[in-house]
């Protein structure tokens, strides 16, 4: 297994140069399946796990996601990005604190969005936003950890894309490795953003069937694509179309879709301590 500073080194070098995917898994078992795959890095998902603990995406707490990063981290080979939403908290001294514990669960990057999480302020202040990226960066310090700045301004219908170009290339400058703007699927407006945070590298999120593939996103200039929720929506969507056709129709043909029981057993008897 690869120490996590070699980890560390393999992400950093993983956002060199080309376009790779980053999954999003939810827990150990889909982590340890996109590693069989042959996935070079995972991301967490904050909705995936939300949802696989009973709660709306932004309710889980900071040592409760920690907990949950420490342990895809400690369960896989892999390089693991923390999607650590805001940090789970305002103030960048506390964002700094955040970010010091979330380096200690041997992630190999971690991500701070702009986004509150407040119905009344969907976002922070520019300079706020700015300030809390610079926290992160100096708590990162040497650890070789990979920083990504996210502005959600769009995603959450408050920005336009002139002005979460504006929030991006302030925190490309306040020390931010890498650049996520969520919610865009114009190519054009992808290409916008790659231009205007180069050299540096941007994630695109590519969550649904967009008309967009990895070699679209390689042509528009991304480094990296993740999914989100979308891999744990998938798993959520066989789950109750299977439940709702036995409940409404008392069959079970939905279930014809489903994992073999052997394959999944064979799977993970080799993880078995």
């Amino acid at each position: 297994m690869p120490t996590i500073v070699e980890r560390r080194r393999i992400f950093s070098q993983l956002h060199q140069g080309g376009c790779f995917a980053i999954p999003n898994p939810w827990d150990i078992g889909s982590a340890l399946y996109l590693q069989h795959l042959g996935f070079k890095a995972i991301a967490t998902t904050s909705a995936g796990f939300a949802f696989s603990r009973g709660l709306p995406d932004g309710a889980v707490g900071r040592d409760e996601m920690l907990a949950h990063i420490r342990e895809l981290v400690e369960a896989t080979d892999v390089p693991v990005n923390a999607d650590f939403e805001n940090g789970y908290v305002d103030d960048p001294d506390d964002v700094a604190e955040s970010v010091r514990l979330c380096v200690a669960t041997g992630v190999a990057g971690l991500s701070i969005e702009d986004a509150t999480d407040r119905k009344e302020q969907r976002l922070y202040d520019f300079d706020l936003a700015v300030e809390r990226i610079q926290a992160a960066r100096e708590a990162i310090g040497g650890t070789g950890v990979l920083l990504v700045g996210r502005a959600e301004g769009f995603l959450v219908g408050r920005e336009n894309i002139d002005q979460v170009i504006r929030r991006l290339t302030a925190y490309s400058a306040a020390g931010a490795d890498c650049l996520y703007a969520p919610g865009f699927r114009e190519r054009e407006h992808i290409k916008a953003i790659v231009a205007a945070v180069a050299p540096k590298p941007v994630n695109i999120l590519i969550g649904g069937a967009i008309g967009l593939t990895m070699k679209d996103a390689a042509e528009l200039g991304a480094r990296r694509v993740s999914v989100g929720g979308a891999f744990a929506r998938a798993a959520w969507g066989g789950f109750i179309r299977a439940a709702e056709e036995l409940m409404e129709q008392g069959s079970f043909n939905e279930l014809g879709h489903a994992a073999s029981y052997a394959d999944l057993q064979n799977f993970f008897s080799k993880y078995a301590k």
